[in-house]
């Protein structure tokens, strides 16, 4: 089968689990890359806070993985990876992209979110380093949305 004998249900759903594993994971790059570059800033000056500014680097990582977990979900849902793959229908095919928008949207946009506010946490580390804790709270808030997208996507893709 040729990729454009394709059935176009699971065309569509192979939409969904790609923009689970894309979106999220450019907002967990552009996340990253926002803490990483407040980070180093710091740590130019100060190297001995490398693991705190890791673990504030890392944190908006997370979506990136949340959308590759419900990609891969999606997938195997679909048959496609253990070889009990069978045509989909349109209306099958919508209902799969439609399980994988949430952590695609949600988590891509609150990536970002939360590398800007573990970025503001970096700063907040530079003048008062015994606050860490503080901007690792106001970064674990922001995750919870990222979370409740990527449940939002399991449940739906459960139930297809």
């Amino acid at each position: 089968m040729g990729i454009f004998d394709i059935p176009t249900g699971a065309a569509l759903a192979m939409l969904g689990a790609g923009l689970a594993v894309c979106l999220a994971g450019a907002g967990s790059a552009r996340g990253t890359g926002l803490a990483g570059e407040a980070g180093t800033g710091l740590l130019c000056e100060d190297p001995s806070k490398f693991g705190k500014v890791m673990i504030l680097q890392v944190v908006p990582g997370t979506q990136g993985l949340y959308g590759l977990v419900v990609g891969f979900m999606c997938l195997l849902r679909m048959g496609m990876l253990d070889g009990s793959y069978v045509d989909l229908t349109i209306i099958q095919g919508l209902r799969y992209l439609a399980a994988c928008l949430p952590i695609a949207i949600g988590g891509g946009i609150s990536a970002v979110a939360q590398g800007r506010v573990a970025a503001g946490s970096i700063n907040v580390l530079a003048k008062r380093p015994d606050d860490w804790a503080k901007g690792m709270a106001l970064c674990i808030t922001v995750e919870f949305y990222a979370i409740l997208s990527l449940l939002a996507s399991i449940l739906m893709l459960l139930n297809i």
